[in-house]
């Protein structure tokens, strides 16, 4: 009698653990946005603060319901023709990119750095990643349609998450310039699993926020060029090599010594100008348009 009691806790206690379990997996896979994406509506700094003239900007991009929002950005005008659109990560807003704006605005680089939506000033929900790529392709369209500027002068440039995006663009814009990309990874499922916490879910199950790097560059058509800091600690400097790897276009990688996941430009100093500017003579292989007038 004694055997059995125990025997129907146990099978009791291993129902309700279990159900649990599910009932936790159902919550990650309703609000694992919220778990990816840390957004800050403060603005800590403008260009202006580290010297740097700038316009306020804001883009238009219309939601799932068909109504148009504003995304809040800054133009920082460079001394040369080549722009780049600077996506940041999922932390923060703009204004904690300020410090990597200016190293490549020292470059020439004219630069858009915008907020996604339910970041910074911008407009609209949390944001999701079907969202923020919507959010990319609207910063694609005002530089190239109100701004005239050629494709073939965009150069996409991607801080960690911002790397997923700045790929996925690249992939949809064939004709941009090239694609830079510090710190990020292979894809939303491999960072997952490095983390021990959710390695006892079913990833492949319950992700739908996926930032499929590794698929997507079969498809890229555009230079690349990779950077990593091998202190990072977010994200392995390995994943980096993985994607080098898989590319098949024109490639660099840059793997910085001592960088971490927020100073690699910093602590990369002039080697990564140099690195830099490598990248973009082999990005003007590809023909030049002409710029669009206004």
């Amino acid at each position: 009698m004694t055997t059995y009691i125990l025997l129907k806790f146990l099978l009791t206690g291993v129902s309700v653990g279990f159900a649990a379990y599910l009932l936790l997996c159902f919550v990650i896979y309703l609000t694992q946005n919220r778990l990816i994406f840390v957004p800050s509506s403060k603005l800590e700094a403008t260009p202006q603060d580290l010297g740097l003239s700038y316009e306020d900007v804001w883009i238009k991009v219309r939601n799932w319901n068909g109504k148009i929002e504003r995304l809040h950005g800054w133009w920082i005008p460079g001394s040369s023709d080549d722009v780049l659109i600077y996506f940041h990560g999922n932390r923060g807003n703009i204004s904690y990119n300020l410090g990597n704006a200016q190293l490549l605005h020292q470059l020439g680089f004219s630069i858009l750095m915008f907020d996604y939506r339910g970041y910074g000033k911008s407009e609209g929900k949390f944001p999701t990643e079907a969202e923020v790529y919507r959010d990319a392709q609207a910063a694609w369209n005002y530089l190239t349609l109100e701004r005239g500027i050629a494709a073939n002068q965009i150069y996409l440039y991607g801080h960690s998450l911002g790397g997923a995006i700045a790929i996925d663009l690249a992939i949809r814009q064939p004709s941009s310039a090239g694609v830079i990309v510090d710190n990020t990874f292979t894809s939303m499922r491999d960072l997952a699993m490095y983390q021990p916490v959710y390695r006892f879910f079913p990833a492949d199950l319950i992700l739908n926020q996926r930032f499929d790097n590794l698929s997507k560059l079969k498809l890229l058509r555009v230079p690349l060029l990779l950077l990593h800091g091998t202190e990072d600690r977010l994200v392995p400097p390995t994943m980096s090599q993985v994607l080098y790897e898989t590319a098949t276009v024109p490639k660099k990688i840059f793997l910085v010594p001592y960088g971490g996941h927020n100073n690699l430009l910093a602590v990369a100093g002039e080697e990564f100008n140099r690195v830099v500017k490598e990248f973009q003579i082999l990005a003007r292989k590809k023909p030049r348009l002409p710029k669009k007038p206004f």
